[in-house]
């Protein structure tokens, strides 16, 4: 009896044991993963947008937007070309973002400025199939439907 009794509490340990080894395992997996994750999330956290866009007095407005969600910060940077001189205008600032773009529930809606009067407010927006091309929206944060292009490409 007291053999089975001895086996018993000896079994008990060693599961003890090994399932401690084993939780401690899971959490350096855990914690190897996170590391992983927040790294691989550092370099995706800035994006940056480029393009040309339209101008009515000028040859077009060379438009740079980056991007830190990771900060939810912006800036935009516009030069209008064929001006003389030209001069590059620089706006940072706070950003959010919505879901849902026109017909895609899953798209997604820049609001640069979200935290200023709705007039200072700029909206950009892509579809979730195309995340690497993000238009200029008009101030019912819809696309701007024209012959002109009103998109920004990702280049990083």
């Amino acid at each position: 009896m007291k053999k089975i009794f001895l086996l018993a509490i000896v079994s008990v340990h060693f599961l003890a044991c090994n399932s401690k080894n084993t939780k401690m395992e899971s959490k350096e997996v855990a914690k190897d993963s996170v590391a992983t994750v927040t790294k691989s999330e550092e370099r995706n956290t800035i994006s940056v947008y480029e393009g040309l866009l339209p101008c009515a007095d000028c040859s077009g407005i060379e438009t740079v937007l980056k991007i830190n969600l990771k900060t939810n910060e912006f800036e935009l940077s516009s030069i209008y070309k064929g001006k003389s001189p030209e001069k590059e205008f620089t706006e940072k600032g706070k950003l959010n973002t919505e879901r849902g773009l026109e017909n895609d529930p899953d798209g997604t809606i820049y609001v640069l400025n979200w935290d200023q009067p709705t007039e200072k407010q700029i909206y950009y927006g892509y579809y979730s199939a195309r995340p690497e091309t993000i238009y200029f929206l008009d101030r019912d944060k819809k696309i701007i439907k024209s012959k002109l292009n009103y998109a920004l490409q990702l280049k990083k």
